[in-house]
């Protein structure tokens, strides 16, 4: 039973999320290292395009991870250090983007094209309804003369 729970931990701890962080790179200071290891986990890898640098491997996840722990050590607020990231590599090093300036047509074009999309299939279908069927017309008396004469025959 002991080799069970062993393993089941084991199991466990393999399954936990492990930072890239490099024991060199950790400061000294242990607030301030929370303080780089939270700025970490919301900035993107370049490379890997959809990790944090804390997760990535990357060489130049390491360096922004460097570069924050240089922010901090600088004494800039959290603010400032991530105000010099995105001024250094551009808006796309967050990994959620504002929503000030062009990005809320960014963040408004989902729900824009949904509402669009909708209208146009409710007045496609309103349309539909509207519309008269193919033959449903009545036939004129001249008509209906004509066909019983053909019928007739």
């Amino acid at each position: 039973m002991k080799r069970f729970i062993l393993t089941c931990l084991l199991a466990l701890s393999m399954a936990l999320p492990v930072g890239a962080v490099q024991p060199d790179e950790v400061l000294d200071d242990p607030v301030l290292e929370q303080r780089a290891r939270e700025l970490s986990k919301g900035l993107r890898c370049l490379v890997c395009q959809n990790e944090s640098i804390d997760e990535s491997n990357a060489s130049l996840a390491r360096d922004l991870r460097i570069l924050v722990r240089d922010r901090l050590v600088a004494g800039d607020t959290d603010e400032e250090a991530i105000a010099f990231i995105v001024e250094r590599y551009g808006e796309f090093v967050l990994l959620r983007p504002t929503t000030g300036g062009a990005n809320w047509l960014l963040w408004a074009a989902g729900p824009i094209m949904l509402l669009i999309a909708g209208g146009t299939g409710f007045l496609y279908l309103r349309g539909r309804s509207r519309a008269v069927a193919p033959g449903s017309d009545s036939l004129s008396a001249e008509e209906q003369q004509r066909l019983s004469e053909l019928l007739k025959d």
